[in-house]
């Protein structure tokens, strides 16, 4: 009996941008458009001569933007990879593979390093939530690219090469935590995982497609938080690459089976387990760990805890925070709680110079990056990353990072 695949659901959080990508850039013919319920619509839409269609979806259990890849087979890829660039579709140089897998024609090494390089940040934000480390992500995202191309011989186009970077991403994950031996046996505060870097929120946006592209795939505040990210050090590597893969990129269990090179049943025990280690090491009140895209309210509390700074007011600085507000200074085993042990500091911190703060987002959430002038310097310098966690109009927790990051964010080391 034949089978004959006639229909491919892709999730999408703007049915009229994606069906604008794909029938005025792709080429795609329209075959239906038609709302099913108040808010639920369905847009079918089929490549030129091919009986399979795709139907684009905004209310499906899988998450938009979690289908990449679609492999749609034509007769002369140069000739169709000049008219979809004709059409203004922001499309890269591509990799011929032949017999075993072996590269051949143009699969020289420029175009193999132009191939990795579109998938750089996401790449290395999925290391970034690997190790919590910055700085180290950067370092995986390097042998990642080196790992790719020396064992290129491997990949024969039958996989997607986006989830094989992945795979390759996370196993440089793993065998760099094999060799530091690092784990955290328990996570009650930031000082328990002193290896904690913040995330410049401009580069988390380079994750989104550009316009070019059919459906936004952003970093939610909730994917990329620090306690999130912190308490994911409590589990061991391949639970971890578990979590993310299902619950953070919304991939389906087939995937992160392949991802983690292990049977569906494997990679499903181990999602239960970090889900299971996962509620008995994250704040009890969900508003600690996961909140809200930043709202005017968080802004302008931002812009009092600046303006209180540069004034050198340590009164309005804790009238802004909360009575059990908690400070923590990775990597310094620093641990600071409660607003009668926290005012003294701040007014003696407030006193230690002059202040310059810089507004900025670091994993969603708003921060504050100081420069000091310190008493007979001429010059601002780049100091601290204050990070803030705010709860009920009030700030609840500052996790201050040193200053070396501040290239990163985009920031000068001087003012």
């Amino acid at each position: 009996m034949d089978w004959t695949l006639e229909l491919i659901v892709v999730p999408v959080s703007d049915i009229d941008r994606a069906k604008a990508f794909y029938t005025d850039k792709a080429g795609f013919i329209e075959l239906v458009d038609v709302k099913v319920g108040e808010d639920s619509r369905v847009v079918q839409l089929t490549p030129p001569g091919s009986a399979c269609a795709i139907a684009l979806m905004n209310k499906t259990p899988m998450k938009a933007g979690s289908i990449y890849g679609l492999h749609v087979i034509v007769p002369d890829i140069d000739r169709a990879r000049a008219e979809l660039v004709g059409r203004g579709v922001e499309i890269s140089d591509f990799f011929h593979f032949g017999p075993g897998g072996q590269e051949s024609g143009r699969g020289d090494e420029s175009a193999f390093a132009a191939l990795t390089e579109r998938h750089r940040r996401e790449l290395h934000v999925h290391c970034y939530r690997m190790l919590a480390s910055f700085d180290e992500a950067e370092d995986a995202v390097q042998e990642t690219f080196l790992r790719a191309w020396r064992s290129r011989d491997s990949f024969n186009g039958r996989s997607l090469f986006r989830a094989w970077l992945y795979r390759i991403a996370t196993n440089v994950c793993v065998d760099a935590q094999r060799r530091n031996s690092r784990r955290v046996a328990s996570m009650q505060t930031f000082r328990d995982v002193p290896w904690l870097q913040p995330y410049p929120d401009s580069l988390l946006d380079e994750v989104v497609p550009s316009d070019q592209g059919p459906d936004a795939v952003v970093v939610e505040r909730e994917t990329i938080e620090l306690v999130l990210l912190a308490a994911m050090q409590v589990l061991p590597p391949r639970q971890r690459a578990a979590l993310i893969a299902r619950d953070v990129l919304g991939w389906p269990a087939v995937d992160a089976a392949t991802l983690l090179e292990t049977s569906v049943p494997a990679a499903n025990s181990a999602l239960q387990r970090a889900r299971a280690t996962m509620q008995e090491h994250l704040p009890a009140r969900r508003s600690e760990w996961s909140a809200p895209e930043p709202s005017d309210q968080e802004r302008e509390l931002l812009q009092s805890f600046i303006a209180a700074h540069e004034r050198g007011d340590a009164a309005a600085a804790v009238a802004i925070a909360a009575q059990d507000i908690r400070i923590t200074m990775p990597p310094n085993p620093y641990l600071l709680e409660g607003l009668d042990v926290i005012a003294p500091l701040i007014a003696t911190a407030v006193k230690e110079g002059e202040w310059r703060l810089v507004p900025t987002m670091a994993n969603r959430m708003p921060t504050a990056a100081s420069y000091l002038r310190a008493p007979g310097d001429t010059i601002f310098r780049a100091f601290k990353f204050d990070v803030l966690r705010i709860r009920d109009g009030l700030i609840a927790e500052i996790t201050t990072f040193g200053p070396s990051l501040f290239p990163a964010f985009g920031l000068p080391p001087t003012v």
